[in-house]
């Protein structure tokens, strides 16, 4: 049956409908190239190289599902996700614009680790304070300090001191502390500097140390140090808080003193979702946890009423409430005044999960929308060129056969598109070059049928016999050519990345598609052409 020529139509008519219908359905996602975009290249940020090779290959494999998650709820349509050798990953996003690729990055660079921990009395640190200056001392140095502005004699001020006038005698204990105003401290009396302690002032509430804006810097340097870390009193940990805060003309940031276990993380969360403060209408994170987390969060939260517990996030404090009563298994996470656009990228990556280790962009590239246009037109025109070229050629050196085999690449071509929107492929730049190299193929193997059925009918075969043996003895060397360019583009789109893979995808396609066209498209034509005609009667050909 699908040998006879009704048969043949009804495979054609089929398979054209079902390329339209997908093309209708589907449509054609033009790629980075064609439409603009973004192109990252990032890599796990392991500057000490501690992690090895084995833990950074996983760290990119669950990053990879991470952050394809984390891109398709951000919607960018068509996201080329991929690794790139062991350890890197490849992300190109489509479409996305200027405004919006700070908040791509940001997205696909956040850790999203999330802890809840108690926030601890400054007490549980003040003891060991002493010490921590001692250790900073010894291995920075009298001169190093100085340098760094941190050197001073003078103790951590009081809350009281700090909100109602207290200000100016810290900055002349600071001052003093730098050689500035005061006298330089002898190097004997080293001994007696608290590069540390001078950067802390009392907290406006208890837990809370504020640090000038202009000191944090050297108080991040100085808590940095391994020495430093390992003075801390156990199960003690300071975290900053993200945002600063302004007092009596001055900005400082808040640094808590909070337990280094964590009794929640986000690892439990269930859901979460942004939205606006029905009272004070500022953005909000709402959070569920799940069963186990819930249970936990209650049975905590019940049993520190009064306390503050700190919501951490990447190490950085994003907000401390006070605990009014037990909480059970949501809550919510103030974010100021952060606006509804970063409550929602929040609500997104606590929901999508915690990248395993920090992502570095190694490379950026932002590809313009005039500029894809300006690739579109041209390869519309190219296109069009070819195209006419084909025609011309086909209709003047091979008349009315060639005629047929255009219309022939008319079923080509709408398979071809067809095929490549039934498989979500994204059209590149160089995919519409592997189109267009496909569509020479298609015509290099109509013009070895043609001339084999010329030769053919230079021998003297009947008209019926000479298009049969022409179609037979050029199928050798058609498969030949179309079976060793689609291993070669198989290869491609196996081990090839971005640019690469989006040739070898249009370019299989065709491949396959200029098969079918040659050989089954164009004979059915021809033998509809020859079922009017008798077996002596001659072909335009």
């Amino acid at each position: 049956m699908l040998n006879s020529i009704r048969g043949r139509i009804f495979v054609i008519t089929a398979m054209v409908a079902v390329g339209m219908f997908y093309l209708y359905r589907n449509g054609i996602t033009l790629g980075l190239d064609l439409q603009g975009g973004m192109h990252l290249v990032l890599e796990v940020d392991d500057p000490e190289g501690t992690m090895a090779p084995e833990a950074r290959a996983d760290a990119i494999d669950r990053a990879e599902r991470i952050l394809r998650t984390r891109i398709d709820e951000f919607g960018v349509e068509e996201p080329n996700i991929q690794k790139a050798g062991a350890d890197r990953l490849i992300v190109e996003l489509p479409g996305i614009g200027p405004d919006d690729e700070s908040r791509a990055k940001d997205i696909i660079q956040q850790s999203a680790f999330l802890e809840f921990k108690l926030v601890l009395p400054v007490t549980e640190l003040q003891s060991q304070l002493a010490q921590i200056d001692r250790q900073i001392v010894s291995v920075l140095g009298v001169d190093s300090i100085r340098a760094l502005g941190g050197a001073t004699e003078d103790a951590n001020s009081e809350v009281e001191d700090l909100l109602f006038g207290g200000l100016d005698a810290l900055d002349s204990a600071q001052a003093d502390s730098t050689g500035v105003d005061g006298e330089d401290v002898e190097e004997d009396q080293s001994v007696n500097l608290r590069p540390l302690t001078g950067l802390l002032a009392g907290g406006d509430f208890e837990g809370v140390y504020l640090v000038a804006t202009e000191d944090v810097e050297t108080a991040m340097l100085y808590l940095a140090m391994p020495e430093v870390q390992r003075s801390l009193p156990r199960n003690v940990s300071l975290h900053w808080e993200e945002d600063p805060i302004a007092l009596t003309q001055r900005t400082f940031r808040r640094l808590y003193v909070t337990t280094e276990d964590t009794f929640v993380t986000g690892e439990m969360l269930e859901d979460a979702t942004a939205q606006r403060d029905p009272q004070g209408s500022q953005a909000q994170v709402n959070f569920e946890f799940n069963r186990v987390g819930g249970r936990r969060f209650s049975r905590f939260t019940e049993q520190n009423i009064g306390n503050l517990i700190a919501i951490v996030l990447d190490g950085e404090i994003v907000s401390a409430p006070v605990v009014r009563a037990r909480i059970g298994a949501s809550g919510v996470i103030e974010m100021g005044n952060a606006d509804m656009a970063e409550a929602a990228d929040l609500a997104l990556v606590l929901r999508a999960g915690a990248l395993p280790a920090p992502l570095a962009i190694m490379e950026e590239r932002t590809v313009g929308p005039s500029l894809g246009q300006d690739s579109i037109n041209a390869g519309q025109i190219a296109g069009i060129i070819g195209m006419v070229a084909v025609v011309l050629i086909m209709t003047l050196y091979y008349r009315l056969a060639g005629v047929l085999a255009v219309m022939a690449l008319g079923v080509y071509a709408t398979l071809v598109l067809g095929g490549l929107a039934a498989v979500n492929g994204v059209l590149t730049l160089p995919g519409i070059a592997g189109l267009i190299l496909s569509v020479g193929m298609a015509v290099d193997a109509n013009v070895l049928i043609f001339e084999r059925i010329r030769e053919e009918l230079i021998l003297g075969r009947a008209t019926r016999t000479a298009v049969e043996e022409g179609f037979a003895h050029a199928l050798s060397a058609i498969v030949d050519a179309n079976m060793t360019t689609l291993f070669t583009a198989l290869i491609l789109f196996q081990f090839g990345t971005g640019p690469v893979r989006g040739f070898a995808l249009t370019l299989s396609i065709g491949i396959v598609a200029s098969f079918f066209s040659a050989l089954y498209v164009t004979k059915t034509f021809f033998l509809m052409y020859l079922s009017g005609k008798k077996a002596s009667d001659p072909i335009s050909i």
